[in-house]
Protein backbone atom coordinates (compact mmCIF):
# COMPACT_ATOMS: atom_id res chain seq x y z
CA UNK A 1 0.00 0.00 0.00
CA UNK A 2 1.29 3.44 -0.95
CA UNK A 3 0.90 5.72 2.07
CA UNK A 4 2.26 8.75 0.24
CA UNK A 5 -0.06 11.69 -0.34
CA UNK A 6 -1.49 12.62 -3.72
CA UNK A 7 -0.53 16.16 -4.84
CA UNK A 8 -4.00 17.53 -4.01
CA UNK A 9 -3.84 15.99 -0.53
CA UNK A 10 -0.40 17.48 0.07
CA UNK A 11 -1.80 20.88 -0.92
CA UNK A 12 -4.63 20.36 1.56
CA UNK A 13 -2.17 19.44 4.30
CA UNK A 14 -0.29 22.68 3.76
CA UNK A 15 -3.58 24.60 3.97
CA UNK A 16 -4.39 22.89 7.29
CA UNK A 17 -0.92 23.62 8.68
CA UNK A 18 -1.18 27.29 7.73
CA UNK A 19 -4.55 27.53 9.45
CA UNK A 20 -3.28 25.85 12.62
CA UNK A 21 -0.22 28.08 12.70
CA UNK A 22 -2.44 31.16 12.47
CA UNK A 23 -5.26 30.17 14.82
CA UNK A 24 -3.74 28.02 17.56
CA UNK A 25 -2.77 30.51 20.24
CA UNK A 26 -0.08 29.65 22.80
CA UNK A 27 -2.85 29.25 25.40
CA UNK A 28 -4.74 26.75 23.24
CA UNK A 29 -1.55 24.82 22.53
CA UNK A 30 -0.81 24.69 26.25
CA UNK A 31 -4.31 23.40 26.97
CA UNK A 32 -3.83 20.75 24.30
CA UNK A 33 -0.46 19.69 25.68
CA UNK A 34 -1.91 19.32 29.20
CA UNK A 35 -4.84 17.17 28.08
CA UNK A 36 -4.63 13.76 29.74
CA UNK A 37 -7.89 12.25 28.55
CA UNK A 38 -10.10 11.80 25.49
CA UNK A 39 -10.88 15.50 25.24
CA UNK A 40 -9.86 18.78 26.81
CA UNK A 41 -11.89 20.52 29.53
CA UNK A 42 -14.90 22.45 28.29
CA UNK A 43 -13.54 26.01 28.48
CA UNK A 44 -10.66 25.21 26.18
CA UNK A 45 -12.22 22.71 23.83
CA UNK A 46 -15.15 25.08 23.24
CA UNK A 47 -12.81 27.97 22.42
CA UNK A 48 -11.17 25.81 19.78
CA UNK A 49 -14.58 24.45 18.70
CA UNK A 50 -15.84 27.97 17.95
CA UNK A 51 -12.72 28.86 15.96
CA UNK A 52 -13.19 25.74 13.84
CA UNK A 53 -16.91 26.47 13.47
CA UNK A 54 -16.18 29.97 12.16
CA UNK A 55 -13.85 28.39 9.60
CA UNK A 56 -16.43 25.73 8.68
CA UNK A 57 -14.12 22.92 9.81
CA UNK A 58 -15.68 21.81 13.10
CA UNK A 59 -17.47 18.73 11.71
CA UNK A 60 -15.17 16.97 9.23
CA UNK A 61 -17.20 13.75 9.43
CA UNK A 62 -20.57 15.35 8.72
CA UNK A 63 -22.05 15.54 5.22
CA UNK A 64 -22.02 18.96 3.65
CA UNK A 65 -25.83 19.27 3.66
CA UNK A 66 -25.79 19.19 7.45
CA UNK A 67 -22.98 21.71 7.85
CA UNK A 68 -20.00 19.40 7.43
CA UNK A 69 -16.92 20.00 5.32
CA UNK A 70 -17.54 17.61 2.46
CA UNK A 71 -13.96 16.40 2.82
CA UNK A 72 -12.73 13.05 1.58
CA UNK A 73 -11.70 10.33 4.01
CA UNK A 74 -8.06 11.18 3.36
CA UNK A 75 -8.63 14.87 4.04
CA UNK A 76 -10.28 14.02 7.36
CA UNK A 77 -7.34 11.78 8.21
CA UNK A 78 -4.86 14.52 7.34
CA UNK A 79 -6.78 17.05 9.44
CA UNK A 80 -6.78 14.74 12.49
CA UNK A 81 -3.06 14.06 12.06
CA UNK A 82 -2.16 17.75 11.75
CA UNK A 83 -4.28 18.74 14.75
CA UNK A 84 -2.50 16.07 16.82
CA UNK A 85 0.88 17.20 15.60
CA UNK A 86 0.12 20.86 16.35
CA UNK A 87 -1.14 20.08 19.87
CA UNK A 88 -4.68 21.38 19.34
CA UNK A 89 -7.17 20.88 22.18
CA UNK A 90 -9.22 17.73 21.73
CA UNK A 91 -12.88 18.54 21.03
CA UNK A 92 -15.70 16.79 22.83
CA UNK A 93 -16.85 13.87 20.65
CA UNK A 94 -20.25 13.55 22.34
CA UNK A 95 -22.10 15.90 20.01
CA UNK A 96 -19.93 16.00 16.90
CA UNK A 97 -18.90 12.35 16.64
CA UNK A 98 -21.81 10.56 18.34
CA UNK A 99 -25.09 12.41 18.83
CA UNK A 100 -24.92 14.32 15.54
CA UNK A 101 -24.38 11.30 13.26
CA UNK A 102 -26.98 9.35 15.25
CA UNK A 103 -29.57 12.10 14.68
CA UNK A 104 -28.78 12.14 10.97
CA UNK A 105 -29.52 8.43 10.87
CA UNK A 106 -32.52 8.19 13.21
CA UNK A 107 -33.74 11.65 14.21
CA UNK A 108 -36.93 13.29 13.01
CA UNK A 109 -36.77 16.34 10.76
CA UNK A 110 -37.69 18.47 13.78
CA UNK A 111 -34.92 16.96 15.90
CA UNK A 112 -32.34 17.48 13.17
CA UNK A 113 -33.41 21.09 12.66
CA UNK A 114 -33.28 21.80 16.40
CA UNK A 115 -30.12 20.04 17.49
CA UNK A 116 -27.68 19.75 14.57
CA UNK A 117 -27.05 23.52 14.22
CA UNK A 118 -26.56 23.82 17.99
CA UNK A 119 -24.06 20.95 17.98
CA UNK A 120 -22.14 22.68 15.19
CA UNK A 121 -22.09 26.04 16.96
CA UNK A 122 -21.20 24.58 20.36
CA UNK A 123 -24.33 26.03 21.95
CA UNK A 124 -25.29 22.52 23.07
CA UNK A 125 -22.71 20.52 25.03
CA UNK A 126 -23.66 16.84 25.29
CA UNK A 127 -22.97 13.97 27.66
CA UNK A 128 -23.81 10.29 27.30
CA UNK A 129 -26.21 8.45 29.63
CA UNK A 130 -25.36 4.80 29.01
CA UNK A 131 -23.42 3.10 31.84
CA UNK A 132 -25.07 2.23 35.15
CA UNK A 133 -23.85 0.83 38.48
CA UNK A 134 -23.95 -2.95 38.41
CA UNK A 135 -24.24 -3.26 34.64
CA UNK A 136 -20.54 -3.41 33.80
CA UNK A 137 -20.14 -3.83 30.05
CA UNK A 138 -23.57 -5.46 29.77
CA UNK A 139 -25.31 -2.33 28.59
CA UNK A 140 -28.55 -4.19 27.86
CA UNK A 141 -28.99 -4.89 31.58
CA UNK A 142 -29.64 -1.20 32.33
CA UNK A 143 -32.38 -0.45 34.85
CA UNK A 144 -32.91 3.34 34.64
CA UNK A 145 -36.68 3.37 34.24
CA UNK A 146 -38.89 5.55 32.02
CA UNK A 147 -42.64 5.25 32.70
CA UNK A 148 -45.16 6.62 30.22
CA UNK A 149 -47.34 9.46 31.52
CA UNK A 150 -49.34 11.18 28.78
CA UNK A 151 -46.96 13.07 26.49
CA UNK A 152 -43.99 12.52 28.82
CA UNK A 153 -41.73 9.83 30.15
CA UNK A 154 -41.02 9.95 33.88
CA UNK A 155 -37.45 8.80 34.48
CA UNK A 156 -36.04 7.34 37.70
CA UNK A 157 -32.62 5.79 38.19
CA UNK A 158 -28.97 6.62 37.76
CA UNK A 159 -26.13 6.73 35.23
CA UNK A 160 -22.44 6.51 36.08
CA UNK A 161 -19.04 7.40 34.56
CA UNK A 162 -20.85 10.21 32.73
CA UNK A 163 -18.05 12.25 31.23
CA UNK A 164 -18.49 16.04 31.48
CA UNK A 165 -22.05 15.76 32.81
CA UNK A 166 -21.16 18.67 35.12
CA UNK A 167 -20.58 20.83 32.02
CA UNK A 168 -23.31 19.48 29.73
CA UNK A 169 -26.67 21.05 29.02
CA UNK A 170 -27.89 17.99 27.06
CA UNK A 171 -27.72 14.23 27.47
CA UNK A 172 -28.50 11.40 25.06
CA UNK A 173 -29.70 8.55 27.21
CA UNK A 174 -30.87 4.94 27.21
CA UNK A 175 -33.81 4.11 29.48
CA UNK A 176 -35.83 1.02 30.28
CA UNK A 177 -39.42 1.27 29.01
CA UNK A 178 -40.30 -2.44 29.09
CA UNK A 179 -38.93 -5.21 31.29
CA UNK A 180 -41.16 -8.03 30.06
CA UNK A 181 -39.09 -9.42 27.20
CA UNK A 182 -35.47 -9.70 26.14
CA UNK A 183 -33.38 -6.90 27.70
CA UNK A 184 -32.47 -5.34 24.35
CA UNK A 185 -36.13 -5.12 23.31
CA UNK A 186 -37.26 -2.87 26.16
CA UNK A 187 -34.81 0.04 25.78
CA UNK A 188 -35.70 3.50 24.48
CA UNK A 189 -33.37 6.29 23.33
CA UNK A 190 -34.21 9.79 24.63
CA UNK A 191 -32.69 13.28 24.60
CA UNK A 192 -32.71 15.08 27.95
CA UNK A 193 -32.23 18.71 28.96
CA UNK A 194 -29.81 18.65 31.89
CA UNK A 195 -31.57 21.53 33.66
CA UNK A 196 -34.80 19.52 33.96
CA UNK A 197 -36.01 19.36 37.60
CA UNK A 198 -35.04 16.13 39.34
CA UNK A 199 -31.58 15.74 37.78
CA UNK A 200 -28.55 15.88 40.09
CA UNK A 201 -24.89 15.40 39.19
CA UNK A 202 -22.34 14.08 41.69
CA UNK A 203 -18.60 14.20 40.91
CA UNK A 204 -16.34 11.17 40.69
CA UNK A 205 -12.65 12.05 41.11
CA UNK A 206 -10.43 9.79 39.02
CA UNK A 207 -7.17 8.12 40.00
CA UNK A 208 -5.45 10.95 38.16
CA UNK A 209 -6.99 13.43 40.62
CA UNK A 210 -9.30 14.96 38.02
CA UNK A 211 -13.02 15.68 37.94
CA UNK A 212 -13.92 14.34 34.54
CA UNK A 213 -16.64 11.76 35.21
CA UNK A 214 -19.79 11.83 37.31
CA UNK A 215 -22.79 9.92 38.58
CA UNK A 216 -26.12 11.35 37.44
CA UNK A 217 -29.35 10.74 39.36
CA UNK A 218 -32.90 11.00 38.01
CA UNK A 219 -35.76 11.58 40.45
CA UNK A 220 -39.12 11.74 38.62
CA UNK A 221 -37.57 13.58 35.70
CA UNK A 222 -40.15 14.41 33.04
CA UNK A 223 -38.95 14.14 29.44
CA UNK A 224 -41.28 14.89 26.50
CA UNK A 225 -41.90 11.92 24.23
CA UNK A 226 -41.04 14.28 21.39
CA UNK A 227 -37.44 13.86 22.63
CA UNK A 228 -37.47 10.15 21.85
CA UNK A 229 -35.23 9.07 18.98
CA UNK A 230 -36.56 6.09 17.06
CA UNK A 231 -39.43 3.94 18.23
CA UNK A 232 -40.27 3.13 21.83
CA UNK A 233 -38.49 -0.06 22.95
CA UNK A 234 -36.22 0.06 19.88
CA UNK A 235 -33.48 2.22 21.39
CA UNK A 236 -31.01 -0.65 21.17
CA UNK A 237 -30.95 -0.26 17.40
CA UNK A 238 -30.16 3.45 17.74
CA UNK A 239 -27.53 2.81 20.43
CA UNK A 240 -25.68 0.23 18.34
CA UNK A 241 -25.56 2.62 15.41
CA UNK A 242 -24.16 5.40 17.61
CA UNK A 243 -21.55 3.09 19.14
CA UNK A 244 -20.11 2.36 15.71
CA UNK A 245 -19.07 6.02 15.57
CA UNK A 246 -17.83 6.07 19.18
CA UNK A 247 -15.63 3.02 18.65
CA UNK A 248 -14.22 3.85 15.27
CA UNK A 249 -11.86 6.59 14.22
CA UNK A 250 -8.21 7.04 13.47
CA UNK A 251 -5.78 6.14 16.25
CA UNK A 252 -2.55 6.15 14.24
CA UNK A 253 -2.11 9.94 13.86
CA UNK A 254 -2.28 10.53 17.62
CA UNK A 255 -0.05 7.54 18.30
CA UNK A 256 2.56 8.87 15.86
CA UNK A 257 2.70 12.15 17.76
CA UNK A 258 2.85 10.31 21.10
CA UNK A 259 5.80 8.22 19.85
CA UNK A 260 7.75 11.39 19.05
CA UNK A 261 7.01 12.73 22.52
CA UNK A 262 8.13 9.44 24.02
CA UNK A 263 11.41 9.60 22.11
CA UNK A 264 12.02 13.08 23.50
CA UNK A 265 11.32 11.85 27.05
CA UNK A 266 13.56 8.79 26.66
CA UNK A 267 16.29 10.86 25.04
CA UNK A 268 16.40 13.14 28.09
CA UNK A 269 16.49 10.29 30.62
CA UNK A 270 19.95 8.98 31.61
CA UNK A 271 20.42 5.21 31.46
CA UNK A 272 23.00 5.09 34.26
CA UNK A 273 25.78 4.11 31.90
CA UNK A 274 26.62 7.49 30.39
CA UNK A 275 23.98 7.44 27.69
CA UNK A 276 20.27 8.04 27.38
CA UNK A 277 17.43 5.57 27.83
CA UNK A 278 16.58 6.00 24.16
CA UNK A 279 20.03 4.71 23.22
CA UNK A 280 19.75 1.58 25.33
CA UNK A 281 19.20 -1.70 23.48
CA UNK A 282 16.34 -2.90 25.69
CA UNK A 283 14.26 0.27 25.29
CA UNK A 284 15.05 0.54 21.59
CA UNK A 285 13.75 -2.99 21.04
CA UNK A 286 10.48 -2.20 22.81
CA UNK A 287 10.04 1.01 20.86
CA UNK A 288 10.87 -0.65 17.53
CA UNK A 289 8.34 -3.43 18.18
CA UNK A 290 5.71 -0.82 18.94
CA UNK A 291 6.43 1.11 15.74
CA UNK A 292 5.98 -2.08 13.69
CA UNK A 293 2.53 -2.50 15.25
CA UNK A 294 1.79 1.15 14.56
CA UNK A 295 2.64 0.72 10.87
CA UNK A 296 0.17 -2.16 10.71
CA UNK A 297 -2.51 -0.10 12.47
CA UNK A 298 -2.02 2.80 10.08
CA UNK A 299 -2.31 0.56 7.01
CA UNK A 300 -5.49 -0.98 8.43
CA UNK A 301 -6.96 2.46 9.06
CA UNK A 302 -6.26 3.38 5.44
CA UNK A 303 -8.05 0.22 4.28
CA UNK A 304 -11.07 1.18 6.37
CA UNK A 305 -10.93 4.69 4.90
CA UNK A 306 -11.16 3.14 1.45
CA UNK A 307 -14.29 1.24 2.47
CA UNK A 308 -15.83 4.36 3.99
CA UNK A 309 -15.07 6.28 0.81
CA UNK A 310 -17.22 3.76 -1.02
CA UNK A 311 -20.21 4.58 1.17
CA UNK A 312 -19.98 1.79 3.75
CA UNK A 313 -20.47 2.52 7.46
CA UNK A 314 -17.78 1.42 9.95
CA UNK A 315 -19.51 -1.86 10.92
CA UNK A 316 -17.38 -4.44 12.77
CA UNK A 317 -14.19 -2.74 11.57
CA UNK A 318 -14.84 -0.08 14.21
CA UNK A 319 -14.57 -2.81 16.85
CA UNK A 320 -11.26 -3.99 15.45
CA UNK A 321 -9.77 -0.51 15.33
CA UNK A 322 -11.03 0.22 18.83
CA UNK A 323 -9.39 -2.90 20.30
CA UNK A 324 -6.04 -2.48 18.63
CA UNK A 325 -5.90 1.30 18.95
CA UNK A 326 -6.71 1.41 22.66
CA UNK A 327 -4.36 -1.43 23.56
CA UNK A 328 -1.54 0.18 21.62
CA UNK A 329 -2.21 3.42 23.48
CA UNK A 330 -1.85 1.57 26.77
CA UNK A 331 1.41 -0.04 25.65
CA UNK A 332 2.79 3.35 24.76
CA UNK A 333 1.69 4.76 28.12
CA UNK A 334 3.65 2.01 29.88
CA UNK A 335 6.77 2.87 27.91
CA UNK A 336 6.34 6.56 28.75
CA UNK A 337 6.10 5.82 32.48
CA UNK A 338 9.30 3.76 32.17
CA UNK A 339 10.97 6.64 30.35
CA UNK A 340 10.34 9.30 33.01
CA UNK A 341 11.58 7.08 35.85
CA UNK A 342 11.27 8.64 39.30
CA UNK A 343 9.37 11.64 37.92
CA UNK A 344 6.37 9.31 37.66
CA UNK A 345 5.86 9.66 41.41
CA UNK A 346 4.75 13.31 41.96
CA UNK A 347 1.00 13.97 41.84
CA UNK A 348 0.56 17.46 40.35
CA UNK A 349 -3.05 18.18 39.32
CA UNK A 350 -2.73 21.91 40.06
CA UNK A 351 0.34 22.26 37.87
CA UNK A 352 -1.53 20.65 34.97
CA UNK A 353 -4.07 23.48 34.69
CA UNK A 354 -3.54 25.82 31.72
CA UNK A 355 -2.09 29.10 32.96
CA UNK A 356 -1.08 27.62 36.31
CA UNK A 357 1.77 29.29 38.20
CA UNK A 358 2.52 26.07 40.13
CA UNK A 359 5.99 24.87 39.18
CA UNK A 360 6.14 21.22 38.07
CA UNK A 361 8.33 18.74 39.91
CA UNK A 362 10.86 17.73 37.28
CA UNK A 363 10.52 18.39 33.54
CA UNK A 364 7.17 19.88 32.54
CA UNK A 365 6.86 17.21 29.83
CA UNK A 366 6.76 14.46 32.44
CA UNK A 367 3.85 15.66 34.59
CA UNK A 368 1.09 14.47 32.23
CA UNK A 369 2.54 11.00 31.67
CA UNK A 370 1.07 9.15 34.65
CA UNK A 371 -2.33 10.92 34.56
CA UNK A 372 -2.57 10.03 30.87
CA UNK A 373 -1.68 6.42 31.64
CA UNK A 374 -4.29 6.25 34.41
CA UNK A 375 -7.00 7.82 32.24
CA UNK A 376 -6.23 5.55 29.31
CA UNK A 377 -6.74 2.43 31.42
CA UNK A 378 -10.43 3.13 30.83
CA UNK A 379 -10.07 3.28 27.04
CA UNK A 380 -10.34 -0.49 26.70
CA UNK A 381 -13.56 -0.40 28.76
CA UNK A 382 -15.62 2.57 27.59
CA UNK A 383 -17.49 2.39 24.30
CA UNK A 384 -17.99 -1.30 24.99
CA UNK A 385 -15.12 -3.19 26.60
CA UNK A 386 -12.53 -4.79 24.35
CA UNK A 387 -13.84 -8.18 25.40
CA UNK A 388 -17.24 -7.18 24.00
CA UNK A 389 -15.54 -5.96 20.81
CA UNK A 390 -13.83 -9.32 20.36
CA UNK A 391 -17.20 -11.01 20.68
CA UNK A 392 -18.59 -8.72 17.95
CA UNK A 393 -15.66 -9.54 15.68
CA UNK A 394 -16.01 -13.26 16.32
CA UNK A 395 -19.67 -13.14 15.32
CA UNK A 396 -19.72 -10.63 12.46
CA UNK A 397 -16.27 -11.15 10.93
CA UNK A 398 -15.41 -14.79 11.67
CA UNK A 399 -18.98 -16.11 11.72
CA UNK A 400 -18.50 -17.91 15.03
Amino acid sequence: MDLGLAPEDETFRQEVRAFLDAELTPELREAGSLTTSVFTDKDWNLKWHKILHAKGWVAPHWPKEHGGTGWSEMQRYIFAAECSRAGAPALSPMGLRMCGPMLMGFGTDEQKAKYLPRILSGDDYWCQGYSEPGSGSDLASLKCRADSDGDDYVINGTKIWTTHAHFANRMFCLVRTDASGKPQQGITFVLIDMDTPGISVEPIITMAGEHEVNQVFFDNVRVPKANRVGEENDGWTVAKYLLEFERGGAYAPGLRVAVEKLKALAGAEADGAGGSLLEGDAFKRKLAAFEVELDAQEITEHRVMTALSNGQNPGPASSMLKVVGTEMRQKLDTLAVEAIGTYAMPMQPDARQPGSNVAPVGPASSMTVVPTMLNNRASSIYGGSNEIQRGIMAKLVLGL
